[in-house]
């Protein structure tokens, strides 16, 4: 076990109206060193800096000896509650165990939130409003849990069991009747908290040693090719329809999506060498690049719609939850019996117009600016069409290449 110092000395540049100067104290483990405030001062004529202590018997000396004499038992204590948790103590955390920091939040609940607050910061820089928004939903379910099932506010860390995971399963998809997607989100966020109150000391085993996520599969939501025809070629009764009917088409002919495509300008248009005209954007979820080629839908949109937008926008799109009114408004003119919602158009790109047309996957991948392949899957549908298309393909690819032997069906069976 690595030794813990501790150690007081005065911060001599700092002198106070009274004449005495601030007392400060360093922690060393091993090669980790911190320092901190003792909260307390003493005349300089007071201090002994070999024994980092005041000397004489005077009413401040020993006051302030008792003062410091206090701090060193918490340290070592907190040092000793430490160890037992985890193998490896930094000074930083005896530091903050001592001074309560840590304790404060050694429980589920208040360590919960302290990383909401942190993502909360982290909001535009690497992180969305909207994953913000459902962390502090599901902190919302945890919470209303606990308080039904066990009549509390908050738990340590150390009450967390496997019986307390099966018991929150439970209550979200019996109780509350979760989808078994959202139960996985739901429990997902609650198993990265605990994961890093595992890094970090506060639990000793892990609660979700033998749970298993309930996953039902994941049915993309496309619309058919027949179905995008339709939609390209109806007549629909209001222009402000037709202009939301454009932007769906728009994103169904290049993945792109509602927040990307509301941020569209001039700047992220481009001509090649070979005149193919592409759009360069980062996405806003994740971050990745997309470089998309711009197909013939596209750039009709693009040249019908120029100059109408303000800040040099390319469309003057509306909210998300708007557009998503007026597309149901739009399915339910032409008797298209879907939900179609905006997201849905994205899934057209990867299903009906890449993926059903021989773009391999991979490049689909790209081009909706996904960084792991089980994302673009999930997006991908097949059709029966192109099913049947790819099998003809592949028998005339085969014909004549391999051949059966013409042996005696007879014998065979005799054998």
């Amino acid at each position: 076990m690595t030794e813990v110092k501790v150690n007081f000395y005065l911060k001599r540049n700092e002198v106070k109206a009274d004449g005495t100067v601030p007392v400060l104290g360093r922690i060393r483990i091993g090669k980790s060193m911190v320092q901190f405030s003792a909260k307390t001062s003493v005349p300089v004529s007071l201090w002994d800096t070999q024994s980092g202590r005041a000397t004489g018997k005077s009413k401040t000396a020993t006051t302030v000896n008792a003062a410091l004499d206090k701090i060193r038992v918490a340290i070592h204590s907190s040092y000793r509650d430490l160890l037992a948790k985890k193998e490896n103590v930094s000074a930083e955390e005896v530091k903050n165990a001592f001074q309560g920091i840590a304790s404060e939040q050694d429980t589920l609940v208040k360590y919960y939130e302290a990383y909401n607050e942190n993502f909360l910061n982290s909001v535009g820089v690497n992180r969305t409003m909207e994953t913000y928004k459902r962390y502090g939903i599901s902190l919302a379910h945890l919470k209303r849990f606990m308080r039904k099932k066990y009549n509390v506010g908050d738990m340590s860390f150390r009450a967390l069991t496997p019986s307390f995971i099966a018991d929150y399963d439970y209550y979200l998809r019996v109780e509350l009747r979760f989808a078994p997607q959202t139960i996985v989100n739901t429990i997902g966020q609650l198993r990265r908290i605990v994961k890093m109150a595992i890094n970090n000391g506060l639990i000793r085993n892990d609660p979700f040693i033998d749970y298993e996520y309930i996953t039902s599969p994941i049915v993309p939501k496309s619309l058919t090719a027949e179905e995008l025809d339709k939609l390209i070629n109806a007549t629909l009764s209001r222009p402000n329809l037709n202009f939301i009917r454009d932007m769906f088409l728009f994103s169904s002919f290049t993945g792109i999506a509602f927040t990307d495509m509301r941020n569209l300008t001039g700047q992220n248009l481009s001509v090649a060498e070979d005149g193919v005209r592409w759009v360069h954007l980062k996405r806003k979820k994740t971050g990745a690049p997309c470089h998309i080629p711009l197909l013939e839908i596209p750039l009709q949109l693009i040249e019908k719609y120029k100059g109408i937008a303000k800040e040099g926008k390319l469309f003057p799109m509306i909210s998300c939850s708007k557009t998503n009114i007026y597309l149901k408004r739009i399915a339910a003119e032409i008797a298209l019996d879907k939900r179609v919602t905006f997201h849905m158009a994205r899934h057209c790109y990867a299903s009906v117009v890449t993926l059903s047309q021989g773009v391999p996957l991979e490049t689909v991948g790209e081009l909706l600016g996904h960084t792991d392949w089980r994302a673009t899957r999930i997006y991908a549908q097949v059709n029966n069409e192109k099913i049947d298309e790819d099998m003809r393909i592949l028998n005339k690819r085969l014909s004549g290449k391999f051949h059966l032997a013409d042996n005696n069906v007879a014998d065979a069976v005799l054998q």
